[in-house]
């Protein structure tokens, strides 16, 4: 058997893939982004980030599971997801 992946599912549930991850999350801040991220890379190289991150197979599974996108590394899908917020918290108040 190959190399075996920790992937987070729609429910927060880690379940072993065959494939990795596409995208990277922080567990308790639950905001997820690209592997790439600099954020990520830099919050990486200083060790506390380790412990909480997860990963997903892919965007969808990510929000389905309650993550919101990196500003950094996802400005637009941030963009997008700050103004839906920001527009329900609008319609709350009346």
């Amino acid at each position: 058997m190959g190399k075996m992946f920790k992937l987070m599912g729609a429910d927060r549930r880690v379940y072993e893939s065959a494939v990795p991850g596409t995208y990277g999350g922080h567990r308790q801040t639950k905001v997820y982004g690209r592997l790439d991220c600099a954020a990520a890379l830099r919050a990486l190289a200083r060790g506390g980030y380790v412990p909480h991150r997860v990963f997903f197979a892919d965007e969808a599974t990510a929000i389905a599971a309650g993550f919101r996108p990196c500003a950094v590394c996802l400005p637009q899908d941030y963009r997008r997801w700050r103004d839906a917020r920001d527009a329900e918290k609008g319609a709350a108040r009346r």
